[in-house]
């Protein structure tokens, strides 16, 4: 089964590349929204992510996970994995 992975970023955004890092090294393939001034974008991404404005903002099949040390603490508690599997 694959998963929808979605990933609010800015380009030069330290903890977005660390967070698209951590889920190159899991092979997973996610879709980057790049929202670098992009105002309605990042207000469409503050609704799906209950109204957090900082990048990035990630999301598998629709459910928020959060931010870059979300991401990795979800990681380091073994629970990111079940999400990503099939």
């Amino acid at each position: 089964m694959s998963h929808t992975v979605e990933v609010y970023t800015w380009s030069s955004c330290p903890f977005c590349i660390r967070a698209k890092a951590l889920l190159d090294k899991k092979g997973v393939t996610y879709t980057e929204h790049c929202i670098d001034g992009d105002e309605p974008a990042r207000a469409k991404m503050s609704e799906r992510a209950n109204g957090r404005r900082s990048v990035p903002q990630i999301f598998i099949d629709d459910q928020h996970i959060g931010g870059c040390d979300d991401l990795y603490a979800l990681n380091a508690k073994g629970g990111l994995d079940p999400l990503l599997a099939g």
